[in-house]
Protein backbone atom coordinates (compact mmCIF):
# COMPACT_ATOMS: atom_id res chain seq x y z
CA UNK A 1 0.00 0.00 0.00
CA UNK A 2 1.13 3.59 -0.55
CA UNK A 3 2.79 5.34 2.36
CA UNK A 4 1.38 8.75 3.30
CA UNK A 5 2.56 11.18 5.98
CA UNK A 6 -0.26 12.31 8.26
CA UNK A 7 -0.71 13.81 11.74
CA UNK A 8 -3.52 13.14 14.18
CA UNK A 9 -2.85 16.13 16.42
CA UNK A 10 -1.14 19.48 15.92
CA UNK A 11 2.25 20.06 17.44
CA UNK A 12 5.98 19.52 17.06
CA UNK A 13 7.54 17.52 14.19
CA UNK A 14 7.18 14.23 16.04
CA UNK A 15 3.39 14.26 15.51
CA UNK A 16 4.09 13.28 11.88
CA UNK A 17 3.49 9.60 11.07
CA UNK A 18 4.26 7.59 7.95
CA UNK A 19 1.16 5.44 7.46
CA UNK A 20 0.10 2.76 4.99
CA UNK A 21 -3.18 3.72 3.36
CA UNK A 22 -5.12 2.07 0.55
CA UNK A 23 -4.45 3.46 -2.92
CA UNK A 24 -7.32 5.19 -4.66
CA UNK A 25 -8.04 5.96 -8.26
CA UNK A 26 -7.93 9.60 -9.35
CA UNK A 27 -11.33 11.23 -9.62
CA UNK A 28 -12.62 13.94 -11.91
CA UNK A 29 -9.80 16.33 -12.84
CA UNK A 30 -7.29 14.51 -10.65
CA UNK A 31 -3.88 12.98 -11.34
CA UNK A 32 -2.10 10.19 -9.51
CA UNK A 33 1.67 10.57 -9.20
CA UNK A 34 4.38 8.10 -8.24
CA UNK A 35 6.57 10.46 -6.26
CA UNK A 36 10.36 10.70 -6.45
CA UNK A 37 11.03 13.96 -4.57
CA UNK A 38 9.11 16.30 -2.26
CA UNK A 39 9.84 19.95 -1.49
CA UNK A 40 9.36 21.16 2.09
CA UNK A 41 7.91 24.57 2.88
CA UNK A 42 7.49 26.64 6.01
CA UNK A 43 3.74 26.69 5.36
CA UNK A 44 3.62 22.95 6.00
CA UNK A 45 5.27 23.31 9.40
CA UNK A 46 2.76 26.02 10.29
CA UNK A 47 -0.10 23.79 9.10
CA UNK A 48 1.23 20.95 11.26
CA UNK A 49 1.38 23.31 14.25
CA UNK A 50 -2.15 24.63 13.67
CA UNK A 51 -0.82 28.13 12.94
CA UNK A 52 -1.49 28.34 9.22
CA UNK A 53 -4.03 30.25 7.10
CA UNK A 54 -6.37 27.25 7.40
CA UNK A 55 -6.75 24.87 10.32
CA UNK A 56 -6.02 21.19 9.62
CA UNK A 57 -8.91 18.72 9.58
CA UNK A 58 -7.53 15.81 11.58
CA UNK A 59 -6.16 13.36 10.75
CA UNK A 60 -4.48 15.52 8.12
CA UNK A 61 -2.00 15.02 5.34
CA UNK A 62 0.28 17.81 4.24
CA UNK A 63 2.57 18.91 1.45
CA UNK A 64 2.35 21.25 -1.53
CA UNK A 65 5.24 20.18 -3.78
CA UNK A 66 5.91 16.75 -5.23
CA UNK A 67 7.72 15.65 -8.37
CA UNK A 68 7.38 12.27 -10.02
CA UNK A 69 5.75 10.31 -12.82
CA UNK A 70 2.05 10.24 -13.66
CA UNK A 71 0.68 6.71 -13.27
CA UNK A 72 -3.05 7.42 -13.71
CA UNK A 73 -5.35 10.27 -14.70
CA UNK A 74 -8.99 10.82 -13.91
CA UNK A 75 -11.83 11.91 -16.19
CA UNK A 76 -11.51 15.38 -17.67
CA UNK A 77 -7.72 15.65 -17.33
CA UNK A 78 -5.95 17.35 -20.20
CA UNK A 79 -2.36 18.44 -20.69
CA UNK A 80 -0.71 15.58 -18.80
CA UNK A 81 -0.71 11.84 -19.49
CA UNK A 82 0.47 8.60 -17.94
CA UNK A 83 4.27 8.46 -18.05
CA UNK A 84 4.80 12.24 -17.95
CA UNK A 85 7.39 13.67 -15.60
CA UNK A 86 5.54 16.26 -13.53
CA UNK A 87 5.67 18.53 -10.50
CA UNK A 88 3.02 20.48 -8.63
CA UNK A 89 2.36 24.18 -8.17
CA UNK A 90 0.88 24.96 -4.73
CA UNK A 91 -2.69 25.91 -5.62
CA UNK A 92 -4.96 23.81 -3.41
CA UNK A 93 -5.94 23.18 0.18
CA UNK A 94 -3.85 20.72 2.17
CA UNK A 95 -7.10 19.58 3.74
CA UNK A 96 -8.02 18.22 0.31
CA UNK A 97 -4.65 17.06 -0.98
CA UNK A 98 -1.45 16.13 0.86
CA UNK A 99 1.63 15.35 -1.20
CA UNK A 100 3.97 13.84 1.40
CA UNK A 101 3.87 10.24 0.23
CA UNK A 102 5.18 7.79 -2.33
CA UNK A 103 1.94 7.67 -4.38
CA UNK A 104 -0.30 10.73 -4.18
CA UNK A 105 -3.36 12.31 -5.76
CA UNK A 106 -3.13 15.92 -6.96
CA UNK A 107 -5.61 18.23 -8.69
CA UNK A 108 -4.89 18.41 -12.40
CA UNK A 109 -4.79 22.21 -12.44
CA UNK A 110 -1.75 22.09 -10.13
CA UNK A 111 0.23 19.56 -12.17
CA UNK A 112 2.93 20.75 -14.59
CA UNK A 113 4.75 18.49 -17.04
CA UNK A 114 8.45 19.21 -17.36
CA UNK A 115 11.31 17.89 -19.50
CA UNK A 116 13.08 14.88 -18.04
CA UNK A 117 16.35 16.84 -18.16
CA UNK A 118 15.16 19.06 -15.31
CA UNK A 119 15.17 16.12 -12.89
CA UNK A 120 12.86 15.33 -10.01
CA UNK A 121 14.87 17.06 -7.28
CA UNK A 122 15.13 20.32 -9.21
CA UNK A 123 11.43 20.16 -10.08
CA UNK A 124 10.42 19.56 -6.46
CA UNK A 125 12.58 22.50 -5.37
CA UNK A 126 11.24 25.05 -7.86
CA UNK A 127 7.55 25.83 -7.93
CA UNK A 128 6.67 27.35 -4.57
CA UNK A 129 9.74 29.55 -4.48
CA UNK A 130 9.87 30.79 -8.06
CA UNK A 131 6.14 31.34 -8.60
CA UNK A 132 5.86 33.11 -5.23
CA UNK A 133 8.69 35.49 -6.07
CA UNK A 134 7.66 35.95 -9.72
CA UNK A 135 4.10 36.84 -8.75
CA UNK A 136 5.15 39.64 -6.39
CA UNK A 137 8.15 40.99 -8.26
CA UNK A 138 7.09 40.70 -11.89
CA UNK A 139 3.32 40.33 -11.99
CA UNK A 140 2.42 42.87 -9.29
CA UNK A 141 5.42 45.19 -8.86
CA UNK A 142 6.50 45.25 -12.52
CA UNK A 143 10.16 44.53 -11.76
CA UNK A 144 12.47 46.38 -14.11
CA UNK A 145 16.18 46.80 -14.71
CA UNK A 146 17.79 49.10 -12.17
CA UNK A 147 15.26 48.48 -9.38
CA UNK A 148 16.68 47.89 -5.91
CA UNK A 149 14.90 45.08 -4.07
CA UNK A 150 15.36 44.37 -0.36
CA UNK A 151 15.05 40.66 0.42
CA UNK A 152 14.81 39.73 4.12
CA UNK A 153 15.35 36.05 5.04
CA UNK A 154 17.50 35.89 1.93
CA UNK A 155 18.83 32.40 2.72
CA UNK A 156 15.35 30.90 2.46
CA UNK A 157 14.37 29.15 -0.76
CA UNK A 158 12.03 32.01 -1.73
CA UNK A 159 14.66 34.59 -0.82
CA UNK A 160 17.27 32.96 -3.04
CA UNK A 161 14.68 32.59 -5.81
CA UNK A 162 13.92 36.32 -5.56
CA UNK A 163 17.62 37.13 -5.86
CA UNK A 164 17.91 35.06 -9.04
CA UNK A 165 14.78 36.63 -10.53
CA UNK A 166 16.10 40.12 -9.79
CA UNK A 167 19.45 39.36 -11.39
CA UNK A 168 17.79 37.90 -14.48
CA UNK A 169 15.83 41.16 -14.87
CA UNK A 170 18.86 43.42 -14.41
CA UNK A 171 17.58 44.62 -11.02
CA UNK A 172 19.71 45.01 -7.88
CA UNK A 173 18.84 42.58 -5.06
CA UNK A 174 20.06 43.32 -1.56
CA UNK A 175 20.15 40.27 0.71
CA UNK A 176 19.17 40.67 4.36
CA UNK A 177 20.09 38.21 7.08
CA UNK A 178 19.80 38.60 10.85
CA UNK A 179 23.29 37.45 11.83
CA UNK A 180 26.69 36.95 10.26
CA UNK A 181 26.43 33.17 10.83
CA UNK A 182 24.98 32.67 7.36
CA UNK A 183 26.95 35.37 5.59
CA UNK A 184 29.57 33.06 4.04
CA UNK A 185 26.94 30.60 2.82
CA UNK A 186 24.89 33.47 1.39
CA UNK A 187 27.95 34.82 -0.41
CA UNK A 188 28.46 31.38 -1.97
CA UNK A 189 24.80 31.04 -2.98
CA UNK A 190 24.49 34.59 -4.34
CA UNK A 191 27.97 35.83 -5.26
CA UNK A 192 28.31 39.56 -5.72
CA UNK A 193 24.97 40.42 -4.09
CA UNK A 194 25.23 43.06 -1.33
CA UNK A 195 24.43 41.67 2.12
CA UNK A 196 23.11 43.58 5.12
CA UNK A 197 23.39 41.80 8.47
CA UNK A 198 20.43 43.42 10.17
CA UNK A 199 21.45 42.40 13.70
CA UNK A 200 24.83 44.10 13.31
CA UNK A 201 24.37 46.87 10.74
CA UNK A 202 22.03 49.82 10.34
CA UNK A 203 19.49 48.54 7.81
CA UNK A 204 18.25 51.95 6.75
CA UNK A 205 21.67 53.60 6.53
CA UNK A 206 23.14 50.70 4.54
CA UNK A 207 20.22 50.68 2.11
CA UNK A 208 20.52 54.41 1.55
CA UNK A 209 24.26 54.05 1.02
CA UNK A 210 23.72 51.36 -1.61
CA UNK A 211 21.02 53.39 -3.41
CA UNK A 212 22.56 56.87 -3.27
CA UNK A 213 19.92 57.93 -0.79
CA UNK A 214 16.92 56.85 -2.89
CA UNK A 215 15.89 53.71 -1.03
CA UNK A 216 14.56 50.42 -2.41
CA UNK A 217 11.58 50.47 -4.76
CA UNK A 218 10.54 46.94 -3.70
CA UNK A 219 10.73 45.18 -0.33
CA UNK A 220 9.90 41.45 -0.31
CA UNK A 221 9.46 40.40 3.32
CA UNK A 222 8.32 37.07 4.83
CA UNK A 223 9.13 38.03 8.42
CA UNK A 224 7.01 40.93 9.68
CA UNK A 225 7.37 42.02 13.28
CA UNK A 226 9.07 45.24 14.41
CA UNK A 227 11.52 45.25 11.48
CA UNK A 228 8.70 46.41 9.20
CA UNK A 229 9.31 49.94 10.49
CA UNK A 230 12.91 49.86 9.28
CA UNK A 231 11.96 48.27 5.98
CA UNK A 232 9.48 51.05 5.29
CA UNK A 233 12.10 53.64 6.22
CA UNK A 234 14.50 51.98 3.76
CA UNK A 235 11.94 51.99 0.94
CA UNK A 236 11.93 54.61 -1.78
CA UNK A 237 9.30 57.26 -2.35
CA UNK A 238 6.27 55.46 -3.80
CA UNK A 239 7.81 52.07 -3.08
CA UNK A 240 5.95 48.81 -2.48
CA UNK A 241 6.45 46.58 0.56
CA UNK A 242 5.25 42.99 0.23
CA UNK A 243 4.40 41.12 3.42
CA UNK A 244 4.15 37.48 2.36
CA UNK A 245 4.84 35.68 5.62
CA UNK A 246 4.76 35.97 9.39
CA UNK A 247 7.96 34.36 10.62
CA UNK A 248 8.35 36.84 13.47
CA UNK A 249 6.42 35.94 16.64
CA UNK A 250 6.28 39.63 17.57
CA UNK A 251 3.45 41.99 16.61
CA UNK A 252 3.73 43.76 13.28
CA UNK A 253 2.90 47.46 13.61
CA UNK A 254 2.34 49.74 10.63
CA UNK A 255 4.63 52.82 10.66
CA UNK A 256 1.82 55.05 9.51
CA UNK A 257 3.66 58.36 9.18
CA UNK A 258 6.42 56.77 7.09
CA UNK A 259 3.80 55.14 4.87
CA UNK A 260 1.98 58.45 4.48
CA UNK A 261 5.03 60.62 3.87
CA UNK A 262 6.51 58.23 1.31
CA UNK A 263 3.19 57.21 -0.26
CA UNK A 264 4.14 53.57 0.25
CA UNK A 265 2.08 50.55 -0.67
CA UNK A 266 2.24 47.92 2.10
CA UNK A 267 0.64 44.84 0.63
CA UNK A 268 -0.27 41.44 1.97
CA UNK A 269 0.54 38.77 -0.59
CA UNK A 270 0.37 35.00 -1.02
CA UNK A 271 1.02 32.78 -4.00
CA UNK A 272 -2.58 31.60 -3.90
CA UNK A 273 -4.01 34.90 -5.12
CA UNK A 274 -2.45 34.17 -8.52
CA UNK A 275 -4.58 31.05 -8.93
CA UNK A 276 -7.72 33.04 -9.69
CA UNK A 277 -6.39 33.84 -13.17
CA UNK A 278 -5.31 30.82 -15.20
CA UNK A 279 -3.51 33.03 -17.72
CA UNK A 280 -1.29 34.38 -14.93
CA UNK A 281 -0.37 30.89 -13.74
CA UNK A 282 0.41 29.84 -17.31
CA UNK A 283 2.68 32.87 -17.69
CA UNK A 284 4.44 32.04 -14.42
CA UNK A 285 4.81 28.40 -15.49
CA UNK A 286 6.44 29.37 -18.77
CA UNK A 287 8.76 31.79 -16.96
CA UNK A 288 9.94 29.10 -14.54
CA UNK A 289 10.38 26.38 -17.19
CA UNK A 290 12.30 28.77 -19.45
CA UNK A 291 14.45 29.94 -16.53
CA UNK A 292 15.30 26.40 -15.48
CA UNK A 293 16.14 25.44 -19.06
CA UNK A 294 18.39 28.47 -19.59
CA UNK A 295 20.11 28.22 -16.23
CA UNK A 296 18.93 31.66 -15.11
CA UNK A 297 17.01 29.89 -12.34
CA UNK A 298 18.99 27.36 -10.31
CA UNK A 299 17.35 26.03 -7.13
CA UNK A 300 19.69 25.86 -4.16
CA UNK A 301 19.12 22.59 -2.32
CA UNK A 302 20.17 22.62 1.31
CA UNK A 303 19.67 18.99 2.31
CA UNK A 304 17.81 15.87 1.20
CA UNK A 305 16.21 13.47 3.68
CA UNK A 306 14.61 10.11 2.88
CA UNK A 307 10.84 10.07 3.30
CA UNK A 308 11.24 7.84 6.35
CA UNK A 309 13.07 10.73 8.09
CA UNK A 310 10.29 13.28 7.62
CA UNK A 311 10.34 14.14 11.34
CA UNK A 312 14.04 14.97 11.18
CA UNK A 313 13.45 16.97 8.01
CA UNK A 314 10.82 19.11 9.77
CA UNK A 315 13.14 19.61 12.73
CA UNK A 316 15.80 20.87 10.34
CA UNK A 317 13.21 23.09 8.63
CA UNK A 318 12.42 24.72 11.97
CA UNK A 319 16.08 25.08 12.95
CA UNK A 320 16.56 27.92 10.42
CA UNK A 321 19.96 26.47 9.59
CA UNK A 322 19.16 25.73 5.95
CA UNK A 323 20.40 27.67 2.95
CA UNK A 324 17.79 27.10 0.26
CA UNK A 325 15.36 24.21 -0.15
CA UNK A 326 14.92 21.06 1.95
CA UNK A 327 13.76 17.94 0.09
CA UNK A 328 12.46 14.48 0.88
CA UNK A 329 13.56 11.71 -1.45
CA UNK A 330 11.30 8.76 -2.20
CA UNK A 331 12.91 5.47 -3.16
CA UNK A 332 11.49 4.07 -6.44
Amino acid sequence: MPRIVRFHETGAPDVLRLEDLPAREPGQDEVRITVHAIGLNRAEAMFRQGNYLEAPTLPAGLGYEAAGIVDAVGPGVRGVAVGDHVATIPSFSMNQYGLYGDVVIAPAHAVVAHPKEIGFETAAASWMQYVTAWGALHHIAGLRAGDTVLIPAATSSVGLAAIQICEAAGAHPVALTRSSAKRAALEDAAPGVPIIVTGEQDLVAETMRLTDGKGARIVFDPVGGPTLEKLCAAASQGGIVFQYGALSPEPTSLPLFTVLSKQLTVRGYTLFELNADRAVIEKATRYVLDGLASGALKPVISRIFPLEQVVDAHRFLESNEQIGKILLSVAP
